[in-house]
This record gives C-alpha cells, sequence and structure tokens, in this order.
C-alpha cells in the first residue's frame, strides 16, 4: 500500500484487561487488507505482560506486536501497521488533518472513557479519540468493565451523544463459541462490524435456532470461507 494512498484505523489499546480483544481486531483489520496505525497506553504495557507475558517495547515493537498477533515467520509481515507511542503528542493522528479513516479504543478502561467523553487529551489515546470525534469519523469504545457506576454511565451516555459507538465487551453465545478464543473473536467481531470492516471472526445469526452451532460442527468449529 502507497504511502499516498494509505488511510489507516487507528487502534487504540488502554489498560483494562482484555487485551486479546485488541489483538484479534488488530489481525481483523489487517485481514480485511485495512492498513493500522497502532497507539498502546504505557498502562497497557503492563496489562499486555499480565495477560500473556509479552513485554512490548517502543524499540521493538514490531517483534513484540508479531508475537502478540502469534504471527507466523518475520515481524515484517507487518509493513501496513505504524506504532506511536503514547506519549508522542506530536504524532500523525493527533491532528485532524492526519487521513485516519475511524478509531477503535478496545478495550477501554473507564479512565479513557472519563477522558474520552470530557475531551481531557491526557495521552496520545485519548487525543486521537478527540480529533475522530470532532472530524466526525467513526469511534468505537469497547468498553471492558463490570459493574459500571453511574459515573461511567453518565460518561458513555455522553460519548454516545458525541457520535461514538459504546460497545461493552460482551460476548454472544448464539453463535456457537464454546472456547474462550471464539468468544474473544466475537466481539473482536462486533467491533469491526461497527466500523464496517467486513470479516469472518464469527459465525452469524441467520434466523434458525441452532445453525451457528451446526455450521462450526460442519466446519471443524471455524466459519466457512466468507462467512
Amino acid at each position: 500500500m502507497g504511502n499516498a494512498k494509505r488511510q489507516p484505523w487507528v487502534v487504540g489499546v488502554s489498560g483494562a484487561s482484555g487485551t486479546p480483544y485488541a489483538a484479534s481486531v488488530i489481525r481483523g483489520l489487517l485481514a480485511a487488507g485495512e492498513a493500522v496505525d497502532l497507539i498502546v497506553s504505557r498502562a497497557a504495557r503492563l496489562t499486555i505482560l499480565d495477560e500473556t507475558g509479552i513485554a512490548f517495547r517502543d524499540a521493538h515493537w514490531r517483534a513484540d506486536l508479531a508475537a502478540w498477533l502469534g504471527v507466523e515467520g518475520p515481524a515484517d509481515g507487518l509493513d501496513d501497521v505504524r506504532y506511536w507511542p503514547a506519549g508522542d503528542f506530536a504524532a500523525g493522528p493527533s491532528s485532524g488533518s492526519y487521513p485516519a479513516k475511524g478509531m477503535l479504543v478496545v478495550p477501554a478502561t473507564t479512565g479513557a472513557v472519563a477522558g474520552i467523553a470530557l475531551g481531557l487529551s491526557k495521552d496520545l489515546l485519548q487525543r486521537v479519540a478527540s480529533v475522530t470525534l470532532k472530524e466526525r469519523r467513526p469511534l468505537v469504545v469497547c468498553v471492558r468493565e463490570t459493574p459500571l457506576n453511574g459515573v461511567t454511565l453518565k460518561h458513555l451516555v455522553e460519548l454516545d451523544a458525541q457520535g461514538a459507538v459504546v460497545l461493552p465487551a460482551s460476548p454472544g453465545f448464539y453463535a456457537g463459541g464454546s472456547t474462550v478464543r471464539e468468544l474473544v473473536d466475537f466481539v473482536a467481531g462486533r467491533v469491526l462490524d461497527a466500523a464496517g470492516v467486513p470479516h469472518s471472526l464469527y459465525l452469524r445469526w441467520e434466523g434458525e435456532l441452532g445453525a451457528a452451532a451446526r455450521r462450526a460442527d460442519r466446519n471443524g468449529g471455524a466459519p466457512a470461507e466468507g462467512e
């Protein structure tokens, strides 16, 4: 993909538990031929390390990302990914003139939700989310917290009012998912649905009880090509 035509989705990873959701979303975007600009908050680095054992480092981000995504072969297979450190307020996506398609915040902490809703821009992730809203570009906020208190609920309502899609990390079981990976992919697929990005991460409801599970059985537990 030439730089002149590059129009990435920005993926912001905050410090909430649920970094496998982010990994699945990134894999889905790349599989769809989309370019990705990645922002990993400082707290998210600790969560990635805790949940996967992988240290995400600025100087070695490509190799660390390949390990996190489970990419086989050389890390240069991630040519359509650009990484921006969370403290870099001069990064491309911090400006509305940067040609991003939109932003997916996954997972989103309640702190990130508050910062975005209030326009605080405490780090690059929050700044880019604010830019996405002001430019009227798609913003999907995949909040991963339970239970939710009244303050956070008000912030989520405010995000909805500003045009963001509020998408809780709530797996659905009707698609026949029975493994952690399938349930993670369901949530990631819903994030991509909200962004209008095609994928085959989960089996869709077609109005017939048990149909998804039967199709999964026929396909060895995975969606058929094109589903």
